[in-house]
This record gives C-alpha cells, sequence and structure tokens, in this order.
C-alpha cells in the first residue's frame, strides 16, 4: 500500500511538471493581449488588427479629425470648418483606381456614374432627381477639404459615409475632381454586381494597430508641457 500511494504522488507529479511546461493548460498568466503600439501580425504581406475599433477611437497612429477634435454633427458650419484640410494623397492612378470603386459604390447611385446627378431613380421618377450634381460650378469650387468633410459629416439629406476610411476618402476626392475635368478618369463601376476580388476596396486599413499610412501624430514633450510651450515633435515611422 505505502510503495502503490508513493507511485501514485510520484505520478502526480510527474504530470503536474509535465503539464505545467506546455501551453494547453493556463492561469491566465500567459494570454494574447494588446500591447503599445503592438501588431498582430508580423507578416510581411499584411498587418492584422486585433479587432474592429470602437465608434469615436482614434488609431495607433492618430487620425486626421478625430471626434474629440471635430463632432460628427452633420450642420453646415461643421462641415465648414473642414474647408481648410489640406489634401494629402497625390493624383495617381492607384488613387484614381480606389476613388473610383468608392465613387461608384457608395455615392453614384444618388448623384450619378458620371457625377452629374443622371441616376437610374431621376430615369423612372424625377421626383427621386433631388441629389445635387457634382459638376456645377458650384461644386466644383469647394475645397477637397470640404468634400472630404461632407463624406465624413453629411448634411442635409446625405448621410454621413464615415464607413469609408479617411485616406480612402481622398481618393473618392481626386476622382470626383477628375470627373469635374480636372483631369481624365474613367466612368462607370469597375466590376459587375456580385463580382468580387480586385473588382472592390480592400480591407480595412485604419485599426488599432494599424495606423493611416499618409498621418503621423504629433506629441507634445514633456519639457514643453512643463515649460507651459506647445512645442510638437512628429514622430516617424
Amino acid at each position: 500500500m505505502r510503495n502503490n500511494s508513493l507511485l501514485r504522488v510520484l505520478a502526480l507529479a510527474t504530470c503536474t511538471l509535465w503539464f505545467g511546461a506546455c501551453d494547453w493548460f493556463t492561469d491566465f498568466k500567459q494570454q494574447p493581449s494588446v500591447h503599445t503600439w503592438g501588431e498582430f501580425s508580423a507578416d510581411s504581406a499584411e498587418l492584422k488588427g486585433f479587432r474592429g475599433q470602437p465608434a469615436g477611437s482614434v488609431g495607433t497612429n492618430g487620425t486626421l479629425v478625430s471626434i474629440y477634435q471635430v463632432s460628427n454633427s452633420p450642420l453646415p458650419l461643421t462641415v465648414d470648418s473642414m474647408s481648410a484640410l489640406p489634401n494629402p494623397v497625390a493624383v495617381d492612378d492607384r488613387s484614381l483606381l480606389n476613388g473610383r470603386k468608392y465613387f461608384q459604390i457608395n455615392c453614384a447611385v444618388c448623384h450619378g456614374e458620371a457625377g452629374d446627378a443622371n441616376t437610374p431613380m431621376k430615369q423612372l421618377n424625377p421626383m427621386f432627381g433631388f441629389p445635387p450634381s457634382l459638376l456645377t460650378d458650384q461644386a466644383k469650387g469647394r475645397s477637397d477639404g470640404y468634400i472630404w468633410g461632407m463624406m465624413r459629416n453629411g448634411r442635409g439629406l446625405m448621410p454621413p459615409y464615415n464607413r469609408i476610411e479617411e485616406a480612402d476618402r481622398w481618393d473618392v476626392v481626386n476622382y470626383v475632381r477628375g470627373l469635374q475635368g480636372r483631369y481624365p478618369v474613367t466612368v462607370g463601376p469597375v466590376g459587375r454586381p456580385g463580382e468580387t476580388g480586385d473588382k472592390l476596396p480592400g480591407v480595412t486599413r485604419l485599426g488599432p494597430t494599424v495606423p493611416a499610412a499618409y498621418f503621423h501624430p504629433v506629441v507634445v514633450s514633456r519639457a514643453a508641457r512643463a515649460g507651459g510651450e506647445a512645442k510638437q515633435a512628429e514622430i516617424k515611422p
């Protein structure tokens, strides 16, 4: 009996040590966690965020206009306050193609594939022709920042299109400028309904761990805060 008890104790101790060295069991001392500036994946092809960010949150590298700076209220003065925002995205083939994808999916239903407000709804019933044309002199005179802010906040009967991320919204602005005649662009959807792959915009690029590619955060140094001076330093990627 004494030998059997001793064997059972030794077997239990061996199992405890063996299982304790495995990751199959955990006391939550070791578990997946989100660290500051952390990345979910180090794959060279893609950086994946941990989860979708909550409403009103700010990405790791900040955001061009966060909700605490300018509200999401669809009021004229709120939208006008973003008129001076400079467009940081160059007009190139990548930007125009991406802007075309987003425009034809989200905007063409009301503003028309060519931006002239001649939509199938209007052709079916002129009463549905209330969305404005983007080819008027008034629309052409709007700044890039204003158009960008209209997509962010919406205004009047236009709902906000904040589901189009910040950098992609600038691509839409560039595409709209092309529709207005500043440079040649292709009119119409990239693919037919139901087609996927490269016919649609890509996955989200702005998440808790994936910063916007065109924006670097600005921080106030400790020394400046101590001295009461608002000196700012740019963080390089």
